[in-house]
């Protein structure tokens, strides 16, 4: 579920940020994003930083740690990490600020390019030694059959959640951001995940299926993996759109339908 976005940062929070770096001059929240109560753009008298934080009793203050574990494995492909505070009732990540905008995953834009050479560079990137979920673990509510889980299994760092407000288009390339999700499974998955927004932003199935075939790993995903991941992808939005009345919700059940179906026609 989507958590509500502070529009002002707490008192306790401004306190942290200033024994940390130095007094707060100017806050603007960042209204994009679904997982944190603060996101924002923080300039200090020394510096710019990005800050996202969670209270601590939040039940997915995890996913805060998780990012601060993965930030050291993924440089260069994620924003610089500069700290991580538990104090006073709040989870605090603060970044390096990296001037950018939101990919665009339109049919007619030159983004999914850049877009897939970064995760084709995060495809090279080791197993980290964090403790991560795995992708058959993380999916094993919305199969029929457990033994389809055997398609995604795999030891490749992915980060899973392609909602272009994730991406961060700058002169230098994409950046990834919101690692609070990141897996480990089969390396063909992500791409796979990924052509799922494409479809939602205008591609046809095919469309998208090809742009993701630009990926090394998708040559090695077995056909009989990408039809169980699709029918999996449509019970996982079939529950979110469920219980949620966002449009957005909607939008990707409808997208996660249309790429089941071009995998699994019906008879």
């Amino acid at each position: 579920m989507p958590t509500p976005r502070l529009t002002e940062l707490p008192d306790t929070v401004v306190r942290l940020i200033g024994e940390t770096v130095g007094a707060v001059v100017d806050v603007r929240t960042v209204r994009t994003g679904l997982n944190s109560a603060i996101a924002a753009r923080v300039r200090t008298t020394d510096r710019t930083l990005f800050l996202k934080g969670l209270p601590l009793d939040h039940p997915r203050v995890w996913t805060q740690k998780r990012e601060a574990q993965i930030n050291p494995y993924v440089q260069g492909i994620a924003p610089r990490l500069l700290w991580h505070v538990e104090e006073n009732g709040w989870s605090l990540l603060a970044f390096e600020f990296v001037e950018g905008r939101h990919a665009d995953f339109t049919p007619d834009s030159p983004d999914a390019s850049t877009v897939m050479t970064a995760m084709i560079r995060l495809a090279d990137v080791p197993a980290p030694s964090v403790e991560l979920k795995s992708m058959p673990h993380r999916l094993r509510t919305f199969v029929d059959d457990p033994t389809d889980l055997c398609w995604f299994v795999g030891n490749s760092l992915l980060h899973t959640e392609w909602n272009p407000h994730n991406v961060l288009m700058t002169p230098s390339g994409a950046l990834f951001v919101d690692w609070g999700w990141a897996s480990l499974g089969a390396a063909w998955i992500d791409p796979a995940l990924w052509l799922l927004w494409l479809i939602a932003y205008g591609h046809t199935p095919g469309q998208a299926e090809s742009a993701a075939a630009a990926h090394p790993a998708w040559k090695l995903a077995p056909p009989a993996g990408l039809d169980a991941l699709s029918r999996v992808q449509r019970r996982l939005w079939d529950a979110i759109a469920r219980d949620s009345e966002d449009d957005w919700a909607k939008t990707m059940q409808n997208a996660a339908r249309a790429w089941e179906r071009h995998r699994n026609p019906p008879a």
